[in-house]
């Protein structure tokens, strides 16, 4: 079964793989560790834009903390 289902994925994935190469004049292996290269960049931009905005949330937390009294500062 499991197989079957690279078999599958082997004709109708990777066929699109080589007709845009075959468009770009470029070989197919190319263009299949492009997409795999585009798709560990983006999920990483977004791993570090989340750890970037949470690091301002904390800077500015404690920049700006709470004051109970005008005698904090």
């Amino acid at each position: 079964m499991i197989t079957d289902l690279r078999h599958f994925f082997e004709r109708h994935g990777f066929y699109v793989c080589s007709r845009l190469a075959d468009k770009l004049g470029m070989r197919a292996t190319n263009v299949r560790l492009f997409f795999i290269y585009i798709s560990f960049v983006t999920a990483g931009l977004g791993f570090g834009l989340y750890l970037t905005m949470a690091f301002i949330l904390k800077l500015k937390d404690l920049v700006r903390g709470k004051r109970s009294s005008v005698f904090d500062l």
